[in-house]
């Protein structure tokens, strides 16, 4: 489900990341900041995400680090070890750019969801556990830990989706080990496996859109 959008709108490059800014005003509250996968861009993410929060304003962000035809987020060592160091800083400059972002916007970080696919799904929770506060809502499509050292997070009051594909090979495993780790954290999880690899499509569009919208209930009814 990834793929060109029609709705893809002015690439912004004034801020920490490149990024676009889709459907604002649609819905004062609801918005999505959506991380792609590696060796792509942001418009990648579009399709999938108006299929799942057609109302939504998007924030679809581009990695800083070169690969291939695309981007990616941080730097990697193999298919499954990444610089820690690139980690940090790319992290540390994310929470600047969300925070500046939604100024500008006059958009709510509170009422944010991060949508990440693989790299992208991996920078999201390694914000969550290296500046809690800023991630209050993520979910996470093929993910798996990337961190070397975990600080002692808090992350109650937090709320994570995450799914992994039944045949996913090289990722699949890691996704008990990340759902262990962001749980001892103190974060509601919700932690599903989907009967494909490690693309994304519609099996992940259901999902999500039926987890945001029980998150929206319980929120109102909270």
């Amino acid at each position: 489900m990834t793929g060109a959008s029609g709705e893809n709108g002015p690439l912004m490059l004034d801020l920490t990341f490149p990024y676009r800014l889709l459907g604002a005003g649609k819905n004062g509250r609801a918005c999505l900041f959506l991380l792609h996968g590696s060796g792509v861009d942001e418009t990648s993410m579009v399709p999938l995400a108006r299929r799942i929060a057609p109302d939504a304003a998007l924030i679809a962000v581009r990695g800083r680090i070169p690969q291939e035809d695309g981007f990616r987020w941080f730097e990697r060592i193999t298919p499954t070890r990444f610089d820690q160091q690139s980690i940090r800083v790319e992290t540390a400059d994310f929470v600047a750019f969300a925070s500046e972002v939604a100024t500008r916007h006059g958009l709510d970080l509170a009422h944010a969801t991060f949508l990440g696919y693989s790299n992208g799904a991996n920078l999201v929770s390694s914000l969550m556990l290296l500046h809690p506060g800023i991630v209050r809502s993520a979910a996470l499509l093929r993910p798996m830990p990337v961190l070397d050292k975990v600080p002692s997070t808090d992350l109650m009051g937090t709320r994570t989706l995450i799914i992994a594909g039944a045949e996913d090979e090289t990722y699949g495993p890691f996704a008990p080990p990340l759902v262990t780790l962001l749980s001892r954290h103190g974060t509601e999880i919700d932690a599903r496996i989907v009967p494909i690899g490690h693309e994304i499509g519609d099996p992940d569009a259901v999902i999500v859109e039926r987890w945001l919208a029980e998150s929206a209930a319980a929120a109102q009814g909270g």
